[in-house]
């Protein structure tokens, strides 16, 4: 009995066309990859280091039903950045029950302020929205 031989002898004709789209495909990927990889980097990079003015809620009490108190901690890359920060409280059903826009104008690299914050119900947490410099 002889026995039917259905692929070519290994290493005598080179790579089968299969081998190369594989290769190829592999390097475009790559490269693909890399790229979107440094994308991701540089939006990355711009974003962090484009902001000048950044904040942090440090911690806050709930004095009444309609008034919170809040430890406010911004950070500014230029210390002479003028700028606002929006804050958000809200009650146990996570709906909306203050909010408002803090300016800070002081000449300094780091700001602590102490603020009260007005708000139409008692409310259970209290969020920085975020700051922009103006």
């Amino acid at each position: 009995m002889n026995a039917v031989r259905e692929s070519l002898p290994e290493g005598r004709y080179g790579r089968s066309a299969d081998q190369r789209a594989d290769r190829n495909l592999k390097i475009i990927g790559s490269v693909l990859g890399a790229g979107m990889l440094g994308l991701v980097a540089w939006f990355g990079y711009d974003y962090v280091g484009g902001q000048t003015v950044s904040g942090e809620v440090i911690k806050f009490q709930v004095v009444s039903d309609s008034e919170v108190r809040l430890h406010l901690e911004v950070r500014k890359s230029d210390p002479a950045a003028k700028g606002v920060c929006t804050v958000n409280a809200q009650d146990v059903d996570h709906a909306d029950v203050g909010r408002a826009d803090f300016r800070f104008d002081a000449t300094s690299k780091r700001i602590d302020e102490l603020i009260t914050l007005k708000t139409t119900a008692r409310a259970t947490t209290v969020e920085l929205i975020g700051c922009q410099s103006d």
